[in-house]
């Protein structure tokens, strides 16, 4: 990798089955310790996101950082329950009867999004054996996403409940209010966030609990605000003598893992294209839904170096194109590239698409040079799926 590359230092790609996703143990530890010391300055309390990363390999060393998981389905409150063995929050934007009983034997807390939704199973959810913490998603009508796909609060959203629908005797039938703005940024931004939200849901606050101010904070960023980040979080426990959540999914797994891919072929009718046996629609979807040009290994932009290719997955989608670059020396059938910070919003969007095999899952120890192949994909994988 890069000498700057803070994961798989000295890695071989060599080592790794083709395709394969390669997660640095050590980085997935370096940013747990992160979360965890801000966890530790503020009082706040951690959860990591399944939905943004779900490798349950790595959860010995997160569950010894973090305080738990959030899911938003009831397979992920399972994995949580079973794998991760703390706290386990649920949330989905609707609840079927069934899937909420199952929400209920794995979850700590419930999350509804709607008043409706609350009206429906606040009935089941008072015959739990056990107490099960429960609050809203409310929708503070802000934020400073730049792609409307990714952006909870876009004009029309379904998630969480505006202030203009509240009144505090229906707020005070929960333990705490959920937000959720931020994608993929800074500290600065949520202070902003904080303020609108403090503004329109501060009236609501007496007899509460906890707050929770979701994900999409970038803490793991080298160049992420901490300092302003446990400041606003010891304020805000100070100011309101609430519990403080964040949850996380990328900033737990950004920097910590690569997706390990070999060259299939190479054509040229007046483009070079090289394809892989990897595939952007089956591997890395958000390429096409973001979208956005991942990093490769020593590669350049298009006509930076001296041989540049188009290059294109394994499906059969016309548009199954990752991206244009260029390399210092022609690509040749068998060489191997790596596509780096795949771990997260990777791994848990890969589909069986044209029964296309997916990638292998493996770790590594920086520290170590220790390599492991967790999980290999088979017939089985792809045929169980359906009927």
């Amino acid at each position: 990798m890069h000498p700057e590359r803070p994961y798989l230092t000295n890695f071989d790609p060599a080592l790794a089955p083709s395709p394969c996703f390669v997660i640095d143990l050590d980085a997935i530890d370096r940013n747990a310790r992160m979360l965890a010391h801000v966890a530790q300055s503020s009082g706040a309390k951690i959860l990591l996101a399944l939905k943004g990363f779900a490798c349950s390999a790595t959860f010995p060393i997160l569950s010894s950082h973090l305080f738990g998981v959030c899911a938003s389905s009831p397979h992920e409150a399972r994995l949580g329950r079973e794998k991760f063995g703390k706290e386990v929050h649920g949330f989905a934007p609707a609840f079927t009867e069934s899937n909420f009983q199952e929400f209920l034997e794995y979850s700590d807390h419930m999350v509804f999004n709607s008043l409706s939704q609350w009206e429906r199973f606040r009935g089941q959810l008072a015959k739990s054996p056990r107490h099960i913490s429960h609050g809203l998603r409310v929708n503070p009508e802000y934020s400073e996403a730049h792609v409307e796909m990714y952006d909870p609060c876009a004009k029309g959203s379904r998630l969480g409940v505006p202030a203009r629908a509240l009144t505090k005797e229906l707020v005070s039938n929960f333990d705490g209010l959920h937000f959720h703005c931020l994608c993929e940024q800074g500290a600065e931004v949520l202070e902003r966030t904080l303020e609108v939200f403090e503004r329109d849901f501060s009236p609501f606050f007496a007899g509460l609990k906890w707050l929770n101010f979701g994900g999409g904070h970038h803490i793991t960023q080298p160049d992420y605000n901490v300092p302003l980040l446990i400041d606003l979080l010891t304020k805000w426990k100070k100011k309101y003598g609430l519990q403080i959540y964040l949850e996380p999914g990328e900033a737990v797994a950004i920097h910590s893992g690569a997706l390990i891919t070999t060259v299939l072929d190479v054509v040229d009718y007046g483009d070079p294209i090289a394809i892989l046996d990897i595939s952007a629609t089956c591997h890395m979807p958000d390429i096409l839904e973001m979208p956005y040009r991942p990093e490769i290994t020593h590669a350049g932009r298009y006509s930076e170096k001296a041989y540049s290719y188009n290059l294109g997955g394994l499906s059969c989608l016309a548009g199954d194109i990752i991206g244009r670059y260029s390399f210092d020396q022609p690509l040749s059938i068998g060489d191997r590239l790596i596509f780096e910070d795949m771990s997260h919003y990777t791994m848990v969007k890969t589909t069986n698409f044209n029964g296309i095999h997916l990638p292998s899952i493996a770790t590594w120890s920086s520290r170590n040079a220790s390599f492991r192949v967790e999980k290999e994909f088979d017939y089985e994988t792809y045929a169980s799926r359906l009927a």
